[in-house]
């Protein structure tokens, strides 16, 4: 079984990873039941002869499974499967409804206070991250930027608190752009919404910013929700594939969710 990248089909031809085909075999497989809560998944050296990956790449789809909630990793003993079906990812110490909680109710308002108070060396920090992000083709590279990007917005509203509390987070977004970008093609689109941000900024529109970064962070969710809700249907079908073109076509990336499709917010607290 090869899982090497392969072109898909479709209305718009696009390159599957051959990390998103692997997470894509072995989600599928866990939430059929071939591998049920408390098995061990097989060793990365037999996973890796199996499916025809490098071991790099096996490992970054059982990060990913990890995430997900479905497995857990135990030094010394392997992967273990602990869930059937993937309800809540974490990024490293928080759960992503967590987290994006806290960030519409922090990096909303922050982004219109920085749209006031900005000064000429925010707006070229700013600019300049964003000008990086645009040309970078390195994953990892590029995370980095994106999580340097929400810090420079906060330390452009002129408040060390809220520079402060995006450092906490700072390893889980991250984790969660990492994430988003490996399985959600997020970086286009988010180098997009960044420069909405900037630009919003530029005018000193306090309206346009708090805009420009709720659709930012509504997008973020939306592309989590189609993550976390991929069918069986959108998985390989059981068995596995028998060439790498059927893996990639078989639907491993999660189909896109509209604009206007996102999931049910937490309620407010009772007063």
């Amino acid at each position: 079984m090869n899982l090497s990248d392969s072109q898909t089909g479709g209305r718009v031809p696009r390159r599957v990873s051959a990390m998103e085909a692997v997470l894509g075999h072995l989600r599928g497989a866990i939430e059929r039941g071939e591998y049920a809560i408390g098995d061990k998944l097989p060793s990365e050296a037999e996973l890796c002869r199996t499916l025809e990956v490098s071991r790099p790449v096996l490992r970054e789809a059982l990060r990913a499974l990890q995430t997900m909630g479905l497995t857990v990793s135990r030094t010394g003993k392997g992967t273990f499967v602990v869930a059937s079906a993937v309800e809540d990812p974490t990024f490293g110490d928080y759960a992503a409804s967590d987290l994006l909680e806290v960030r519409r109710h922090i990096e909303i308002p922050v982004a219109g206070y920085a749209a006031l108070r900005r000064g000429p060396e925010d707006l070229d920090r700013l600019a300049h991250l964003l000008e990086r992000m645009e040309r970078e083709t390195d994953t990892t590279a590029w995370v980095a930027m994106d999580t340097l990007f929400h810090i420079a917005v906060a330390e452009a509203a002129q408040n060390p608190v809220f520079r402060r509390v995006i450092e906490e987070i700072r390893d889980a977004l991250a984790r969660q752009s990492a994430f988003l970008t490996e399985l959600g093609d997020r970086r286009e689109q988010s180098n997009r919404e960044h420069r909405a941000i900037v630009e919003a900024l530029l005018d000193g529109s306090e309206h346009d910013a708090v805009e420009a970064m709720s659709h930012h962070l509504d997008r973020v969710e939306t592309s989590l929700t189609a993550i976390v809700r991929a069918t069986r249907a959108d998985l390989p079908a059981q068995g596995g594939p028998a060439t790498a073109s059927d893996t990639l076509q078989g639907g491993t990336r999660p189909p896109s969710t509209p604009d206007d499709t996102r999931p049910a917010r937490r309620p407010a607290p009772t007063q």
